[in-house]
């Protein structure tokens, strides 16, 4: 890779959020953490209230970068087959039968899987081997997903009744969660000045195209990563441990983040160092992107829960000792 292949990505991400910061008003930082997990090859769970635009997101992100996209919109009643797809039995012109696997909305390069706690842990699980391996196994044949793939999923943080939380493990398969603040004032009157009721597939040009988005993954593979910044990632790792005797806010703590999030804290921060027009990766860029990765695989202790401690306001505290640390 040369300078000029580095530039070209820093000015196609620059380009994107610049297109998308047009269509969503006031959401710049959810902007920036879904491009940066789309080129790092994650998927991206985004919680937030009706109507802040999670969806449009989605479609305009779709339009940008001219991926093909569907939807699911989860339901109690929602079949795994629903999703993925399944074999129905067929006959032919000249009477011959046999079975042929149609494929479900899975089968696209962005998905927007509305609502998933709604769906059952059965639907949910359906999921995973798309968003892991990305294919379908049908019958005992595996259906490649096409390349890109991207899971964008939501939830509504505030309604309980029939939903389902997704389990802790299906939790990690997701490389950031990102939640989606309310507008302040200036930005909900911007809106007024953008149409609203258009969709972004007819207002936004697309500004990449699939083998973009492939080609700038592989080469924030090759983004520089230091020894200092080898370190220092795990060694924000390791401060989510659980350590029921420490005198800060790791006691909160009854569950800290895997290794997996570790690749996660790598990965996305490479990106990040693309956007800022950089071919090696800065401390900076990891605590850019740690709280996104870190919010959804940490977990505080029951007690820590009923005494009202915010997981937010720890995971502040811990980031905050960790730089200090540096």
């Amino acid at each position: 890779m040369n300078d000029t292949d580095y530039a070209d990505a820093h000015r196609l991400l620059q380009d994107l959020r610049a297109a998308l910061t047009r269509v969503i008003v006031g959401q710049d930082e959810l902007v920036t953490g879904l491009v940066t997990a789309v080129f790092a090859g994650g998927h991206v769970l985004i919680e937030g209230l009706p109507g802040l635009g999670k969806t449009h997101l989605a479609k305009a992100l779709a339009a940008a970068l001219g991926l093909q996209n569907s939807r699911v919109q989860c339901t109690p009643d929602l079949m795994p087959a629903d999703v993925t797809g399944a074999e129905v039995f067929v006959t032919d012109a000249g009477g011959a039968s046999r079975f042929e696997f149609r494929p479900g909305p899975v089968f696209t390069q962005l998905l927007l899987v509305d609502e998933i706690n709604r769906a059952t842990p059965r639907t949910q699980a359906a999921l995973l081997e798309a968003m892991q391996e990305h294919q379908v196994t049908q019958g005992g044949v595996s259906h490649p997903l096409p390349a890109p793939f991207t899971v964008l999923a939501t939830q509504n943080p505030i309604e309980l009744e029939g939903t389902y939380p997704l389990p802790e493990a299906q939790l990690d398969r997701f490389l950031f969660k990102l939640q989606v603040a309310f507008p302040e004032r200036a930005a909900l009157r911007a809106m007024l000045e953008v149409s609203l009721d258009a969709e972004p597939s007819d207002t936004l040009a697309a500004v990449a195209t699939p083998e973009d988005v492939k080609r700038i993954t592989a080469l924030a593979r090759t983004v520089l990563l230091g020894e200092r910044v080898k370190d220092a990632a795990v060694d924000l790792v390791l401060a989510t441990q659980p350590d029921a005797n420490a005198s800060d806010a790791r006691r909160h703590l009854r569950y800290g983040a895997s290794p997996r999030a570790l690749q996660a804290v790598v990965r996305a921060a490479r990106v990040r160092a693309l956007m800022e027009g950089r071919a090696h990766v800065d401390v900076a860029d990891l605590a850019a992107v740690a709280l996104p990765v870190l919010r959804h695989r940490v977990l505080l202790r029951m007690e820590s829960e009923l005494d009202g401690e915010d997981l937010g306001r720890t995971l502040a505290s811990l980031l905050d000792a960790w730089r200090a640390r540096l």
